[in-house]
């Protein structure tokens, strides 16, 4: 019973959360200086019976209340709206966008989650030697560099200077070219060059975050390293692989699925500053032109992506939690 109350809790409070954040997202592009259908119009020089016409098409004259229902309304059957910038709708968009930042977001995440822990632990258990000091020497530098330098960097060293890997975009141009024109061009190579082309903006993530998770992991292992049941396992003469893996390192990971699940939670915005850096055309991308091109139904529903990826893996870290320690949930 305590554990179906506390699953209805978190349900309902993910449910409440994604309504404020559809509200918000509705009412903050109309409390925005400026209108959309000035762009479109484009007045001064445009008539201003086109941008009249085009704010009765948008339902821009009805009352806030009306807009707000017809916006739901059209939020439940998947309408995100139509994009100024094309007239195509935002859906499309955004499902062509996920499909490529996706993978190049979930590779660079479960690289730095793998190589995080796996410091992580080393750091612990080889605290106050000086291998513990180099790793965390390193897992700071990374955690402290600027994302954006550090894509500049692995392109001007990787891409530039070495050139060992493609610096931009999503496929080799002379492929795709060849492809267009109908020249043999195997399903495997496409997916190897974009792999390849995957490799620079996903290492600039994985390196970016592995060290919050270095320490993260080794603070949380420390910390455990002190509690009784530990102790009363090394009394008991268990070796200490066994007394790390079997009984620290389990709680130790209890902050962690935290961090994962925050980590995960933004894989489907991916990065605006590593997508605009290598011209990734993803759901950061996406976010940034439309911004710079006023695309109020764009930014709307790359907002929404996110927030929604957002609260469903907090929704699922607060599960995990409470399948990991049953304390939590009585």
């Amino acid at each position: 019973m305590n554990r179906a109350r506390y699953l209805g809790r978190r349900v309902g409070a993910a449910l409440l959360t994604v309504w404020v954040a559809v509200t918000f997202n509705f009412l903050l592009l109309r409390l925005m200086p400026g209108n959309p259908t000035n762009r479109l119009a484009r007045v001064p020089n445009g008539s201003e019976a086109v941008r009249k016409e085009l704010v009765k098409q948008f339902g821009l004259d009805r009352p806030l209340w009306e807009q707000y229902w017809a916006y739901l309304r059209e939020l439940l059957h998947g309408n995100f709206g139509i994009s100024f910038t094309d007239q195509q709708p935002v859906s499309e968009h955004l499902l062509l966008a996920l499909r490529n930042t996706l993978p190049m977001v979930a590779l660079g995440t479960v690289v730095a989650i793998v190589l995080g822990v796996a410091t992580g632990l080393l750091a612990a258990w080889w605290r106050g030697h000086p291998i513990e000091k180099l790793i965390t020497f390193v897992s700071m530098f990374f955690y402290s560099l600027p994302t954006q330098w550090l894509g500049l960097m692995l392109v001007l060293i990787v891409s530039v200077g070495w050139g060992l890997l493609p610096s931009s975009g999503l496929h080799d141009p002379g492929l795709l070219a060849a492809k267009e024109i109908g020249l043999p061009v195997s399903d495997g190579a496409m997916l190897r060059d974009r792999l390849v082309h995957m490799l620079l903006p996903s290492a600039t993530l994985a390196l970016v975050l592995f060290g919050e998770y270095t320490l993260l992991v080794r603070s949380s292992l420390l910390e455990t390293f002190g509690e009784d049941y530990v102790l009363t396992a090394r009394a008991k003469g268990l070796r200490p692989r066994t007394t790390l893996l079997r009984h620290a390192l389990g709680n130790a990971m209890l902050p962690v699925v935290t961090l994962v699940a925050l980590s995960f939670g933004f894989i489907a915005g991916g990065s605006v500053l590593i997508e605009t850096v290598f011209s990734w055309p993803g759901i950061g991308l996406l976010t940034y032109e439309a911004i710079q091109a006023r695309d109020y139904p764009m930014i709307q529903g790359t907002f929404l992506v996110i927030t929604f990826s957002v609260i469903f893996f907090n929704l699922l870290a607060d599960l995990l939690y409470a399948r990991l320690d049953p304390r939590i949930s009585s």
